[in-house]
């Protein structure tokens, strides 16, 4: 078969696909986690390593990722991190077949290694085709999607892992020794199939990106800052700063509350929802950033984005304060509310961290993905939160989080000239 090159609207329909693909993947930790800990016996700290493993790598892989961008380009790089998150869903099986704790941490991360490489390439190359003047609508279209891959993923897949009942510690533990490996047996043999049709996917649509070329670009990679502007200069921006931090603590806020849904909300204090139903719920979660994505984007033509993103952050506050003094269904729809007033946060937190920086952008961009780590070290913090004051409790963890990105909203994120030397931002 010759290799054709795609229309612009049939590429972008495939990086599209991509964007849907890596939005399922990152959402199926959610369904990993209470699997998981049922399988190897573990607390909740222990558990949360799938969280610390998966967005660590963000912080590890970035780097490295924008180096072989620059080295291999947009399309190539894109195919080659289709490949790796494939290699990463087939160490799924023998992980399974053990079943190792330790060979499941390793999958993660080639995953999750595969999906930041993604990352650097997808995101940039989309903004390259077609009119400059349309590239934040490409790009919206694009992060809605990957919502729509957050909300499907636990619906679909999630009944698929949890497929055989996920006993609790109590009821594994009236278990004859034969039968506690049974079970444990069955609970890892389940994640085979699902990652394995993953990785299928993900070599499929690898193939297709090689064989039906997407359109040539002169790609402006990484080639070099001729003003040679450093990381330090970028620092001495308050507003980076903080705005580091507030996407650090979003999205540690985000994935830890994210994390505990499924055991949160299966809890008979709190909805008394079997496991298998519960993921369900999760997809409303997801779901609501999707739906708050849409709805936020037309807002934000109205009002000012500070007082919006302050306004949304106290909103979570409020619904964190409710689940955490409640119980039953007013708790558990507290918590999955989150959600929709989660939609905005991170692109708005982006754009205001960036503001005003012009030929710093670059750097300070890369500054704010790699505080995407958060998303690695919050959730664990409030696993060792949970073991030791209960699940509910522990999302005192998340409302601090909130109340800061409030507080940077109104008062952080406005740009200061730096106390030290100014430097010269724009071109």
């Amino acid at each position: 078969m010759s290799r054709r090159t795609l229309s612009t609207p049939a590429a972008i329909a495939v990086l599209s696909i991509i964007f849907f693909t890596w939005g399922a993947l990152t959402c199926l930790n959610d369904v990993l986690i209470p699997h998981l800990k049922a399988v190897f016996a573990m607390n909740y700290a222990q558990t949360m390593l799938i969280q610390f493993t998966f967005f660590g790598t963000y912080f590890v892989m970035s780097i490295p990722s924008g180096r072989v961008v620059a080295v291999a380009g947009y399309k190539l790089g894109i195919i080659i991190g289709l490949l790796v998150a494939a290699v990463g869903a087939l160490l799924f099986y023998p992980a399974a077949a053990v079943p190792s704790y330790a060979l499941f941490l390793l999958a993660l991360f080639v995953l999750a290694s595969g999906i930041t490489l993604l990352q650097v390439a997808a995101n940039p190359y989309i903004s390259l085709l077609g009119d400059p003047s349309s590239a934040s609508s490409r790009l919206t279209l694009a992060q809605a999607l990957n919502s729509l891959g957050t909300t499907l993923a636990p619906w679909l897949v999630g009944p698929v892992i949890l497929a055989v009942a996920v006993l609790g510690a109590d009821a594994l533990a009236r278990l004859p020794p034969a039968q506690q490996e049974a079970y444990r047996i069955a609970q890892a043999h389940s994640v085979q199939t699902p990652y394995l049709w993953i990785a299928a996917a993900l070599l499929l649509l690898a193939a297709f990106v090689w064989v039906f070329r997407l359109p040539p670009h002169s790609e402006a990679t990484e080639q070099g800052d001729p003003q040679r502007h450093t990381y330090r200069e970028v620092l001495q921006h308050r507003h980076v700063r903080l705005g580091a931090l507030a996407i650090f603590v979003y999205v540690g806020g985000e994935v830890a509350i994210g994390s505990f849904l499924i055991n949160y909300i299966s809890d008979p204090r709190i909805g008394d929802i079997p496991v298998v139903h519960a993921t369900r719920y999760v997809a409303l979660y997801w779901g609501g950033a999707m739906v708050g994505r849409f709805v936020g984007s037309l807002l934000l033509w109205r009002f000012d984005p500070r007082r919006l993103l302050c306004l949304f952050a106290l909103a979570v506050v409020v619904l964190l304060a409710t689940t955490i003094t409640s119980t039953g269904h007013v708790a558990m729809w507290s918590i999955i509310a989150i959600g929709l007033f989660n939609s905005i946060m991170f692109p708005t937190i982006f754009t205001l961290g960036i503001e005003g920086l012009g030929r710093l952008t670059s750097k300070a961009s890369s500054l704010l993905v790699m505080a995407i780590v958060g998303g690695a070290l919050i959730p664990y913090l409030q696993g060792l939160l949970a073991d030791h004051i209960g699940v509910q409790l522990a999302f005192m963890l998340p409302v601090l989080c909130y109340a800061y990105i409030a507080w940077y909203a109104l008062r952080g994120s406005r740009p200061v000239e730096p106390r030290a030397r100014a430097v010269a931002a724009a071109p």
